[in-house]
């Protein structure tokens, strides 16, 4: 059976998609285990000393000068998991509350936040075993970390909430006891150890950035094709072009157009047909370039995210407990604000590119890629939704992390507004695949317009995949059939594995 191992320090991008959506189990690594008991006993010495001590002996953000008595400590942390659950909207997907789920395990597995061994290995077996509790996507601030939605993950702990398990929605102690997982009382630390963290920020916005980079893929497989299609120039992606100016994304771009194209009798030299292309056709390394740049960035920051303890107090090994701010989501709040946009201007490009394809005083084809134009409207209203979206790309990548509130009777007077980040760009993300989707189909169908030319070596593939799911388009029919199947090929990955069997993408 396939088992990602955890310590806290190498996690994955590509191990987190492999739990979240694969269901591969969870393991902690034996050093790991050793850590969290170390830490473990350093908070019940905390206790048994009667120490004064934040979040172990005392309450929670305004409350912290507030002492607990040691009668009342174990009841304080049932009743942070309850008062903090409190959150709005619409359910996370499973893929989405598997990650969280991992990342919180993985940060626990470090060895800083104090909880007893059997709490950690209760979380990791409710991933194992499907227990998926219902966290709603709204109601964190991104700083003291996602403390709401992170409560709701935390409730079927305690018996109570609600999951999912094995496709059912039930309570979560009916989930827990069908699952033969024990319910927990939990004990000094553990309650904001396991709500306190950018978890869930983190993991919308990890799946967000896996599908981003297999998106990027298909936005130069796409525009290769519309280059095609629009018997695009090949000077500008000269490789002597882009080397002058060597930004990666840009130059790796300009090198999967030419592998793509590389054999096609569709495309043209400069002067042949015209001088220059627009610049929807001509930037397209130079846009798609930046976007992998700025995704490049924000994996990177994943990575150190999704291995980092993000908790308040830090149980350090010399004994030390510091009240910190590590919990603070800043740093995945711009990133994911920068994912937005990154991902907004694949689609602003894209549909472009479908407005030269479909209109004809741009081109030669006929109007809307389609025959006997009046009484067939074609592709018309296709770039209309496809606007659509981009506009509404444009609202959403607005960024979240300049907005803050202050919360905690202002004692915590700046937030991050990170998880609001994560979800819009999780939005646009889904937007701009579907503007991809149209611009594909449009291509596809000018494509066969044109007789007597051969495509590409990596677009031809591109190209039959296409077409092993939807046929040209002869007259008026249902698009959003047609749009819908060629969605769910982008998302399944199925065109870009044609084409890397032809092609190695550069990313």
């Amino acid at each position: 059976m396939n088992t990602i191992v955890i310590n806290g320090q190498d996690l994955t991008l590509e191990q987190v998609v492999q739990v979240a959506r694969q269901n591969y189990k969870v393991k902690l690594d034996d050093e790991a285990i050793k850590r969290v008991k170390a830490s473990r006993v350093i908070v019940d010495d905390i206790v048994k000393d009667n120490k004064i001590v934040y979040g172990i002996t005392t309450g929670f953000g305004i409350f912290s000068s507030v002492n607990i008595s040691a009668e009342d400590c174990k009841k304080l942390q049932r009743n942070l998991i309850l008062s903090h659950a409190c959150g709005a909207g619409n359910n996370l997907p499973t893929d989405a509350v598997r990650t969280i789920m991992l990342l919180r395990a993985n940060a626990l597995s470090k060895g800083f936040s104090g909880v007893r061994l059997e709490t950690l290995e209760a979380l990791i077996e409710m991933l194992n075993k499907g227990v998926h509790p219902l966290i709603p996507e709204k109601g964190s601030l991104g700083a003291s970390g996602d403390l709401c939605p992170l409560a709701h993950m935390a409730l079927p702990i305690i018996g109570e909430g609600m999951a999912e398990f094995e496709g059912k929605l039930m309570s979560g102690a009916e989930a827990m006891k069908l699952a033969g997982i024990p319910i927990l009382e939990l004990v000094e630390k553990e309650g904001l150890a396991l709500i306190n963290g950018t978890q869930v920020m983190t993991g919308i916005g990890a799946l967000a950035v896996y599908d981003s980079i297999e998106l990027i893929k298909i936005s130069d497989i796409v525009s290769a094709l519309t280059l095609e299609a629009l018997r695009g120039i090949t000077d500008a992606f000269d490789p002597r072009t882009h080397v002058i100016r060597p930004h990666k994304g840009q130059i790796e771009t300009a090198e999967n157009i030419l592998k793509l194209v590389e054999g096609s009798t569709f495309v043209t030299r400069q002067g042949e047909l015209r001088v220059q292309d627009a610049y929807s056709l001509r930037c397209i390394p130079q846009v798609h370039g930046a976007s992998k740049d700025a995704l490049r960035y924000v994996e990177e920051k994943i990575l150190i995210e999704i291995n980092s303890v993000t908790d308040n107090p830090i149980v350090l090994e010399d004994g030390s407990i510091i009240s910190g701010g590590n919990f603070h989501g800043q740093p995945m709040a711009l990133s994911f604000d920068f994912l937005g946009i990154a991902i907004a201007e694949i689609a602003n490009i894209s549909e472009r590119r479908l407005e030269r394809l479909i209109n004809n005083q741009l081109n030669d084809l006929p109007a809307f890629l389609v025959k006997k134009g009046g009484l067939n409207s074609g592709f018309m209203i296709t770039q209309y939704a496809a606007a659509s979206l981009v506009s509404e790309n444009k609202v959403l990548a607005h960024p979240a992390s300049v907005d803050s509130i202050p919360s905690s009777a202002n004692q915590e007077d700046h937030v991050s507004m990170g998880t609001i980040a994560a979800r819009k760009s999780r939005e646009i993300l889904e937007n701009t695949k579907r503007v991809l989707t149209t611009e594909l189909m449009a291509a596809c169908q000018a494509i066969d317009f044109r007789e007597g030319f051969e495509l590409g070596k990596g677009t031809a593939a591109a190209y039959k995949t296409v077409r092993e799911v939807v046929d040209f388009i002869e007259e008026d029919k249902l698009m959003y059939g047609d749009l819908n199947k060629i969605t769910d090929l982008i998302t399944s990955s199925k065109l870009i594995n044609a084409v890397e069997k032809e092609v190695e993408l550069n990313y």
